[in-house]
C-alpha cells in the first residue's frame, strides 16, 4: 500500500508542470504563444479571415492607425441650447485674465434686505414727549425728513413744535408757594436741526405667527437752533421773559420696524444739548418801576442768572416713517 501511495503522489505532481510552465514571469510580459497554437484563438481567426493578427496587450497600434498624441479636436458646439443661443452657454475664461481682476470679498450677513431706502425721500411725522424734566413737560408734535445718500446714509432737516404745550403742573406751583422752594424753570417754543443719520443694523424676526418683520437701527446727530425761555417763577409780578433762540446740538438713536416697503414704525430717543440762561434766583432791591436803574426788580438784567447753563432736553419721540417713492427695483448683490 505504501508503495502505490508514493507513485500516485508522484503522478499528481507531473499533472501540474504543463500549467506552472505556462504561468506569466513575474514582472514580465505574458509570452505569445506560437502561430497556430490551440491557445491563440483571437489570431488565429483574424488569420483564417484573411486579416492581421492583433496583439491586445501590446502598446504599439496597429499599422493601419499611426499613433499620435495629439487630442480629438472640440467641435465646440456643445448641441442643444448652445447651438441655439451661444451666450447661454459658459465660456472658456482666460484664467491670467481673470486673476488680475479686482475681488470684492465683502460678505453680507443679510444678501437680501426687503427694504432699500437708496435715493428714497423719508418724512416722519411724530410726536414727542421729555424724559428728563420732573417739573416741566415738553410734549409736541415734528417732523423728520430725510434724503439717504446710499442705503445706509442720510441727511435731512427735523423740526419740533412746543408753543403752547410745555406743562408745569399745578402741584409745583402749590408746593412752590408752601415751601417757599423755587427750582428755575424753561418752556419752549421750537427746534429746527439739520441732521446726518447712519443705519449701521438691519435684519430681521417673525412675529405672529409666520409673519417677518425687518426693522434697523439707526444712529443721527445735527446742529441747529432751539428757542426758549425761564418761566417766571422767583418774582413772577415783575419778570417777563421773551423766547429766544440759542444754538443746540442733538443727538439719537432709533428705532424703526418695517410694516410694509413704504411704511415704518418709529421709536427715537434724542438729546438736545444748549446753553441756557435761567431765572436769577435772588431779587433786585432797587426801586420799582425803574426799567433802566440796574438794581432794580423792573429791570431786564437783573432776571437773568450770571452764568450760563448747559442744558440736556431728552425727549422719545413716536412715529411713523414714510419712503417715497413708495417702490424701488432691487437689483442683487454681484
Amino acid at each position: 500500500m505504501k508503495q502505490a501511495g508514493r507513485w500516485l503522489l508522484f503522478a499528481a505532481a507531473l499533472s501540474v508542470l504543463p500549467s506552472t510552465a505556462l504561468a506569466q514571469k513575474p514582472g514580465g510580459k505574458p509570452s505569445k504563444p506560437p502561430a497556430g497554437a490551440a491557445g491563440g484563438a483571437t489570431g488565429g481567426a483574424a488569420a483564417a479571415g484573411g486579416g492581421e493578427a492583433v496583439d491586445l496587450d501590446s502598446d504599439q497600434p496597429p499599422k493601419d492607425q499611426p499613433k499620435t498624441d495629439t487630442p480629438p479636436a472640440d467641435t465646440g458646439g456643445g448641441g442643444g441650447i448652445c447651438e441655439i443661443d451661444p451666450s447661454a452657454c459658459p465660456k472658456t475664461a482666460d484664467l491670467k485674465t481673470e486673476a488680475k481682476k479686482e475681488v470684492k470679498a465683502e460678505v453680507y450677513a443679510v444678501q437680501q434686505n426687503p427694504v432699500l431706502k437708496y435715493h428714497r425721500f423719508e418724512v416722519r411725522p411724530f410726536w414727542g414727549v421729555t424724559m428728563n424734566d420732573q417739573f416741566v413737560s415738553h410734549p409736541g408734535p415734528g417732523l423728520d425728513m430725510n434724503f439717504y445718500i446710499t442705503n445706509v446714509l442720510a441727511i435731512g432737516i427735523n423740526g419740533n413744535f412746543y408753543s403752547g404745550l410745555n406743562v408745569d403742573s399745578d402741584f409745583n406751583f402749590q408746593n412752590r408757594r408752601a415751601t417757599r422752594v423755587a427750582v428755575p424753570l424753561t418752556e419752549y417754543s421750537w427746534a429746527a436741526a439739520l441732521n446726518f443719520t447712519y443705519v449701521p443694523i438691519y435684519g430681521k424676526f417673525a412675529g405672529f405667527g409666520s409673519f417677518i418683520f425687518s426693522y434697523d437701527i439707526y444712529a443721527t446727530g445735527g446742529v441747529g437752533a432751539i428757542s426758549t425761555r425761564p418761566i417766571a417763577v422767583i418774582d413772577p409780578d415783575n419778570r417777563t421773559f421773551d423766547f429766544k433762540p440759542k444754538v443746540a446740538f442733538n443727538l439719537g438713536l432709533g428705532l424703526r420696524i418695517f410694516l410694509t416697503k413704504w411704511l415704518a414704525a418709529n421709536i427715537e430717543v434724542r438729546d438736545y444739548i444748549y446753553p441756557e440762561k435761567l431765572e436769577q434766583l435772588t431779587i433786585a432791591s432797587g426801586p420799582l418801576g425803574k426799567p433802566n436803574d440796574p438794581t432794580s426788580p423792573s429791570n431786564p438784567n437783573t432776571w437773568y442768572a450770571d452764568s450760563v447753563t448747559i442744558t440736556n432736553n431728552i425727549q422719545m419721540n413716536v412715529g411713523l416713517s414714510i419712503f417715497i417713492p413708495f417702490s424701488f427695483d432691487y437689483r442683487l448683490v454681484k
